[in-house]
């Protein structure tokens, strides 16, 4: 059950910011008790490793707030994200014990897939909805929804690992601001096919 949250939290704000939850998930392992990384996954905690993605979510970041590169930035993402969610879904082996429960540790394939899914179908959210949000905003809202989805990710990973019976309702929340945020995006799409088509040929 806690196993289930922790990962779900986790692959969730993967797909808002790839190295966030990682980050979070290393520094936790590394400097705390409250992760304890399963075998495979020591990795995430040594101290190169958190350098690494350090730098590279600091890029992110800056990338991410800046008009049309943020647009780029989401294709290539688009690999990175849901590979993120696969592993810190898979490394929550730790959560487990809190339920007595083994069975996430002992299937490890099965964190893989659903880190994967769920980091994907946040990123395809994230990615369709930030070019409506530039073209509608003239390029200043790109900075904005980029903190604001930093902050989201920070917070849910941070959730999913202190306090994951809570996550379901930050995915609740956050499951509805994706809805309207791609109705929004349709309601765009079929507003720009109309004036196309009120053309004059």
């Amino acid at each position: 059950m806690f196993a289930a949250l922790t990962g779900l939290g986790l692959s969730t704000a993967a797909g808002l910011n790839a190295y966030i939850p990682l980050l979070v998930v290393g520094l936790a392992a590394h400097f705390t008790d409250a992760v304890r990384l399963p075998q495979g996954y020591e990795w995430l905690s040594n101290g190169w490793v958190l350098l690494i993605v350090a730098v590279l979510l600091v890029a992110e970041i800056v990338l991410d707030k800046v008009p049309v590169v943020d647009h780029v930035n989401d294709i290539i993402q688009t690999a990175v994200r849901p590979a993120s969610g696969g592993v810190v879904f898979s490394a929550t082996a730790a959560a487990a014990e809190l339920d007595n429960s083994a069975w996430m540790a002992e299937h490890p394939a099965v964190g893989w897939v659903l880190g994967i899914a769920v980091a994907l179908v946040v990123h395809a959210i994230k990615a369709s909805a930030r070019p409506v949000v530039n073209v509608t905003t003239a390029g200043v809202g790109a900075p904005v929804i980029s903190t604001v989805e930093d902050a989201g990710a920070l917070g849910m990973s941070l959730i999913a690992i202190f306090l994951p019976v809570l996550v379901i309702v930050a995915v609740a929340v956050l499951a509805f601001v994706g809805w309207r945020l791609v109705r929004r995006v349709r309601r765009h799409r079929a507003s720009r096919r109309a004036a196309r088509t009120a053309q004059p040929t």
